[in-house]
């Protein structure tokens, strides 16, 4: 009977090598299938809405356009400007869309803290994999590029077709540039914050070597840096200056970001602020740090994980 086991035990590894993909990539991939298929219907349920936002745009810019009544050669009858609905439908959808980009970063960091890392670690499957062929290095490295690639790569496509179906930008219907959720999705700033929210949830996950608490305080350190870089964004680059010219004072260039107002006596004689020209400089500053965060955390959960191992 011990022998006939034994050479069952035996037969799968004097057989064939088991078909389909294999490897670290693989692996990762597979272990998180869960969350693969999230991200995947995520970025379908987005484009879908992205899509139709985009299809439906020059209608409800019409629907705020300038009516009179009677109607008149230059304006339409304000009873069918008032008709059109897409415009709310507009509003809605890119608003959904802005913030789901906008807020990317938390979900990120607390699944990376407490699914991608913290749960492992608790569960033993990391030091079982270390005891293979797999170094931690290699384990780690593996955890943090899989997903960053498809982060940035979902993210990126994510930003593309929300500036298309933005069209001109109509602040009534998008909001205004410098409105962070309309600030942060519209440029290369959605992906550092989600790469940021990855490396700091790997992080925490290899320091707690817990979910819920890598979780959580990944969660609570994502939210820090989005605050502290939500109130001091309007300093990452240098801004313009009007000064009155005379005695009624001035209005700023449209959709310009004060940033200060200068007083004399009850007048404005002179202001501090950001044109939208200043959109894409800001986006590369804020972009530049926060990859910087990424790098950092990157970088401190590899000496984390070496002191763990022997």
């Amino acid at each position: 009977m011990s022998t006939v086991l034994s050479a069952a035990a035996a037969a799968p590894a004097t057989g064939r090598p088991p078909r389909g993909p294999r490897g670290l990539t693989w692996t990762v991939l597979r272990v998180h299938r869960t969350a693969l298929v999230f991200w995947c219907l995520t970025l379908a349920f987005a484009t879908a809405v992205l899509i139709w936002m985009y299809a439906i745009g020059d209608e409800a810019r019409t629907g705020i356009t300038a009516c009179a009544s009677p109607p008149t050669d230059a304006r339409p009858s304000c009873a069918e400007v008032g008709s059109i609905t897409a415009d709310e439908r507009y509003i809605d959808g890119i608003r959904l869309v802005t913030e789901l980009i906008a807020y990317l970063m938390f979900p990120i960091a607390a699944w990376a803290g407490g699914v991608l890392v913290g749960q492992e670690l608790e569960r033993g499957t990391a030091r079982l994999a270390w005891t293979q062929s797999v170094t931690p290095a290699r384990w780690l490295a593996a955890k943090l590029a899989v997903p960053a690639v498809l982060i940035t790569v979902g993210t990126s496509a994510l930003v593309s077709l929300i500036v298309l179906a933005r069209g001109d930008g109509e602040p009534a219907l998008v909001g205004h540039w410098y409105q962070t959720e309309a600030y942060i999705s519209t440029g290369p700033t959605a992906v550092g914050h989600a790469l940021a929210g990855l490396s700091l949830g790997a992080l925490f996950g290899l320091l707690c070597g817990r979910p819920l608490p890598a979780a959580g305080l990944s969660f609570a350190a994502c939210l820090v840096l989005y605050n502290v870089l939500d109130r001091g964004r309007e300093h990452l680059w240098p801004t313009a200056t009007r000064r009155a010219t005379d005695a009624q004072g001035f209005q700023l260039p449209h959709e310009s970001l004060a940033v200060e107002w200068t007083y004399q006596g009850d007048r404005i004689v002179r202001a501090t602020y950001h044109p939208p020209s200043h959109l894409r400089p800001l986006q590369y500053v804020e972009t530049g740090i926060l990859l910087a965060v990424a790098a950092a955390a990157t970088l401190t959960a590899f000496a984390a994980l070496r002191r763990r191992t022997p």
